[in-house]
């Protein structure tokens, strides 16, 4: 009989150290959607406050309380993360369990943003990205999340069945980003 064992999607891949650059597999710990029901977007921020210290995000923003994290993924939606969300929150929005569904990768060092630069069509320098912005977004041609959350680091969620060619791309651009680095 064949045994399953539990394995991240980034598994045997990450961490990397390439350049000025690391890459390495976030444990984000539970990720569930928040989708609004009709009518109830004031009820559910109320309700997400109280419950776990988190505002609801503007569009294009993340907002973080201790480990736990509430990122806009959508009109009316957004993910929460670190934390199982509490019970009362299902009377406001529907719940999803994303858990399973995404892989997570944080990418920092001082060249994060010219790497990022040659897989985004999104501006990420600070002025323009700063600290708590989140976008959906592709990374070449695959969906993802990405959020700044610090000057030099970066978080990105991709489909779990996608973080091999994710974690792919992020090392062939900091290997180019390095190696151009190296002869200038």
């Amino acid at each position: 009989m064949v045994e399953l064992k539990a394995q991240s999607g980034c598994a045997g891949l990450l961490p990397q150290s390439i350049g000025a650059v690391a890459i390495e597999e976030i444990k984000t710990g539970p990720i569930t959607a928040l989708l609004v029901k009709p009518g109830q977007s004031a009820a559910l921020a109320t309700a997400l406050t109280a419950a776990h210290g988190l505002s609801w995000p503007a569009p294009g923003q993340r907002v973080s309380a201790g480990d736990a994290a509430c990122q806009w993924f959508g009109r009316e939606t957004a993910l929460l993360i670190g934390v199982a969300p509490d019970a009362g929150l299902a009377v406001h929005a529907g719940l999803s369990d994303q858990s399973d569904a995404w892989a997570a990768v944080s990418v920092s060092g001082t060249a994060v943003e010219a790497v990022l630069a040659r897989l985004l069509p999104i501006d990420v320098r600070l002025a323009a990205f700063p600290v708590g912005h989140a976008a959906r977004t592709l990374c070449q041609h695959v969906s993802v999340a990405v959020t700044r959350v610090s000057e030099d680091r970066f978080e990105i969620l991709a489909f779990r069945s996608m973080a091999g060619t994710v974690v792919h791309d992020l090392t062939d651009a900091a290997r180019a980003v390095a190696a151009r680095a190296a002869i200038v």
